[in-house]
């Protein structure tokens, strides 16, 4: 399907600076491309308290007061980061492109125009500086004399002016294609063009080298030229992030080499001395026939810095000395350098590598109560002194990892009937997979991850499986809001992981269940009621698992805007996983370690059907995903999710030969999707929830949430139906042609509510937003549904205003208004277009089946894995 027309004009106004005609050499033709003159012309600020409505604060003036009193003792009496601040949120820098590294190991993210701007690497703690002396820098040689050296930057800053900054942006583009990117560099007046390839160890069902913190960038050089030239790359790196912790003393670089496996490796390694999570960063690079590989062991990254630059431009290579540089004293900061040449002959190509990796390999959280063994030191060791084995590794197995990768990525790739930009945005969204403050640990020989209710007793294995060997995974809400795995949001972003790591999205599955099992009584305070009740009670699914200033997995719920207590589709959302992952994985073990602790929650929601018609009723702020949308009884979001729960629960206990429970879960469906229907359908769709005031026949984008999970469990039929399927058909029309067509000339996806005469729906500061990962799931709805022309144009708006408009790459937004702000920058969500790759495999599944003679099939059976 071809692009929209106003989509294609936005894809060229990207590149629409661009002066050379250089394509560079195996630059892929989809991905997101821009060229380095690029400039945004709309500028959005973030969501602030000052935002709120009038009506608004007034109905929230208690919780407005109680968090500023919190966030004053945790800001000013505690000095910590809150979790989530609303005084303090990120403004919008338009600047990133793809992260370096693997997951679960920490990240670096260059920004589109080359520079290093994004750092974390004390675990899923960020901070967002910009170090300049980290640079790329080209020199070219012609006999013996170089005759053009150039940093690889735009930029023209007030320090290092012994260097020759200013590149002009117009002969340059980036191209990403996560987790790969490309930068060509047409290098004017010289004939000479550079390609840099920055590859990333991102491999769908590797639980080794996707651990790696690493990254490799590959040089490919086209001299025009009639006559030879001699090349050099030169990388410039500062020991440490741009943070105040690289002036406080005793940080020290020292050059090695490293011969392992008839290959050598050579390079500098930066050790930064920190008394908490102390790591080493490696430059390095791989000796080969005809390459030269020279190091600088320490300068320093402030003044003129002349002398390093005089160093490359006399020979094009560094003066290369012995042994380690002394610490340097407090106040200072101290920088490496590796350059790497090799020569080129006329009309010829020729290729340089170095390898970026950090070795930081056992952490702790802010409490500091807990040490944890990245899931790399499996593999390179828990010394400290892993940096140079992961630079070797890297730069000898990379090529392997881009074989993996285009065979992973060329089905898709390939498809002539996806449209490019939804390629783009399914590979590049996978960003947060890695960047989302992502760890990723061992679990130690004496933890214990059954919640203290073992197997034998109805609840989980001390050590399950999935963990034991593939290691605890937990990645952020968003990079603005601090919480490990928020179970609302991973919902919906769940399906990146199940389909590419499924290991990863079970070994989370089995962490929530055993924190369903605990309790924490403790007494704490609720900032919307204002009311003190426990912080997790017994068979309910916690908000998330932790913030990382504190210690994850061991205290739970960080939130504490609500009491997570009541809320109705944690839960539900638990259940619903628990089977699609079944589905997905085949793993009977799982279903069985499952099967009692989804039996415990659905008795726990039991609670709500407070009339015995088989449908749980809501009131005031009940369910997590939607907290500041009022609802009042039964609704189309938890009265879809409760329904769609009950029909995998009787579809798991047919499975699990457990007829009491088939029975009970058939019953409580009938009786729940007639109730549901009688109080929620109005003739076009289901109403926001069944109150009956003025607001409750809003539409609601989300309201097919509960059919979405079924259709993706491969259920939604026949015995296993809990929705009809004209109504669903009429919802997701209702939906398509006002949340999405009536909304912004149908060009920025679906709003969150819309009245049934067309315009947004107000009542909070939720309703009047598209949610980007709610947008994706669903347009994943509609392409289960038959409807894939409305799914792609609807997800379309999303990708084209964040990626395209509002210059929001690699750090998409939970949410966006029409016009404005923004909320919430880099956040899990969106990571819900692998949903629609699910719903895509599906379809083609289906019509395989339906072409083939006399074959019927079975509607639930899994489908490939993508």
């Amino acid at each position: 399907m071809a692009s929209t027309e106003w989509g294609e004009r936005s894809t060229a106004e990207l590149m629409s600076k661009y002066v050379a005609k250089d394509t560079g050499i195996g630059v892929p033709n989809e991905g997101w491309r821009i060229c380095l003159a690029h400039e945004f012309k709309e500028k959005r600020k973030p969501f602030q308290a000052k935002d709120v409505s009038l009506s608004n604060v007034l109905e929230h003036i208690g919780l407005g007061l109680r968090y500023l009193k919190w966030w004053y003792r945790k800001t000013q009496i505690e000095k910590k980061a809150p979790f989530i601040d609303m005084f303090g949120p990120l403004p919008l820098r338009q600047i990133y492109g793809a992260p370096l590294g693997g997951i679960g190991g920490g990240t670096i993210t260059r920004g589109w125009r080359g520079e290093f701007c994004r750092w974390q690497l004390n675990p899923g703690m960020y901070h967002y500086t910009t170090v300049i002396a980290n640079q790329f820098t080209v020199c070219l040689r012609r006999g013996c004399q170089t005759v053009y050296q150039q940093v690889l930057s735009v930029e023209r800053p007030p320090t290092l002016q012994g260097w020759n900054w200013g590149y002009c942006g117009e002969y340059a583009f980036y191209h990403a294609l996560y987790p790969r990117a490309w930068t060509v560099y047409h290098l004017p007046g010289q004939n000479v063009t550079l390609t840099c390839r920055q590859v990333s160890p991102i491999l769908p069902h590797d639980y080794q080298d996707s651990s790696l913190p690493v990254a490799v960038f590959a040089w490919d050089v086209e001299n025009h030229n009639d006559y030879d030239l001699d090349v050099a790359i030169m990388l410039t790196m500062v020991n440490g992030s741009g943070h105040k912790d690289d002036k406080r003393g005793g940080h020290w670089n020292e050059p090695f080499h490293l011969e392992k496996d008839g290959q050598a490796v050579s390079g500098v390694l930066l050790h930064h001395c920190t008394p908490v999570n102390p790591y080493t960063l490696c430059i390095a690079a791989r000796h080969m026939p005809d390459r030269q590989v020279s190091h600088q062991t320490a300068f320093s990254p402030k003044g003129t810095c002349s002398g390093l630059w005089s160093d490359l431009i006399t020979d094009g290579r560094l003066d290369s000395p012995t042994g380690p540089s002394p610490p340097v004293q407090k106040g200072e900061e101290v920088a490496a350098a590796l350059a790497v040449s090799c020569s080129v002959g006329a009309r010829g190509r020729g290729g340089l590598e170095m390898s970026l990796s950090w070795d930081m390999p056992t952490i702790t959280f802010g409490s500091g109560e807990r040490r944890h063994d990245r899931r790399y030191t499996r593999f390179f060791g828990t010394k400290g002194n892993a940096a140079p084995s992961l630079a070797h590794h890297a730069l000898l197995h990379y090529p392997r990892w881009e074989e993996t990768i285009e065979e992973w990525q060329r089905p898709i790739l390939q498809d002539s009937a996806l449209p490019s930009w939804y390629k783009s945005a399914l590979f590049n969204e996978l960003y947060f997979v890695a960047d989302g403050g992502t760890v990723w640990t061992e679990l130690p020989e004496d933890s214990d991850v059954s919640g203290g209710l073992r197997s034998e007793d109805g609840g989980l294995p001390a050590q399950p499986t999935a963990i034991k060997e593939y290691g605890r995974f937990a990645y952020l809400e968003g990079q603005e809001y601090r919480m490990y795995n928020t179970y609302d949001v991973h919902f919906y972003a769940s399906f990146a992981l199940v389909m590419l790591w499924p290991k990863l999205a079970l070994s989370l599955q089995y962490d929530i269940a055993g924190s369903v099992i605990q309790q924490d009584p403790t007494e704490r305070l609720h900032l919307m009621s204002g009311q003190c009740s426990a912080v997790k009670a017994k068979n309910v699914v916690p908000h998330d698992i932790g913030d990382p200033d504190d210690e994850p997995w061991q205290r739970v719920n960080a939130y504490l805007i609500h009491d997570t207590a009541n809320w109705k589709d944690l839960n539900l959302k638990f259940v619903l996983q628990v089977y699609r992952d079944f589905h997905v994985t085949q793993d009977q073990e799982y279903l069985r370690d499952m099967w009692p602790i989804c039996k415990a929650v659905m008795e726990s929601e039991l609670r709500f059907d407070l009339d015995g018609d088989g449908l749980i009723e809501n009131s005031g702020y009940a369910d997590q995903t939607y907290d500041a949308w009022t609802v009042t009884g039964p609704s189309a979001y938890c009265g879809g999710l409760w329904l769609a729960s009950t029909c995998v629960m009787s579809k798991m206990a047919r499975l699990l030969e457990d007829e009491p429970a088939y029975l009970l879960y058939k019953d409580i469906l009938q009786r729940g999707s007639a109730a549901f229907d009688k109080l929620l359908w109005n003739g076009k769709y289901y109403n926001y929830d069944s109150s009956g005031r003025s607001l409750s026949n809003s539409v609601m984008s989300d309201q097919c949430a509960g059919q979405w999970f079924l259709r993706a469990s491969g259920l939604g039929d026949g015995e296993f139906q809990a929705f009809p399927k004209d109504k669903v058909l009429s919802s997701l029309k209702s939906v398509f042609d006002l949340n999405v067509m009536s909304f912004a000339g149908g060009q920025m996806g679906a709003v969150n509510g819309m009245r049934p005469e067309g315009v947004p729906d107000r009542s909070s500061v939720q309703s009047d937003e598209v949610w980007i990962g709610v947008v994706y799931g669903l347009a994943a709805t509609m392409i289960h549904e038959g409807m894939l022309q409305e799914g792609l144009r609807t997800a379309e708006g999303c990708y084209r205003t964040v990626w395209e408009r509002l210059g929001m790459a690699f750090q998409t937004p939970e949410a966006y208004c029409e016009k404005g702000i923004y909320r919430s920058l880099a956040y899990m969500r969106p990571l819900s277009i692998w949903a629609m790759q699910w719903a895509l495999d599906g379809a083609r599944s289906r019509r395989l089946r339906d072409d083939a003679p006399g074959q019927t099939g079975d509607s639930t059976a899994p489908r490939e894995e993508s």
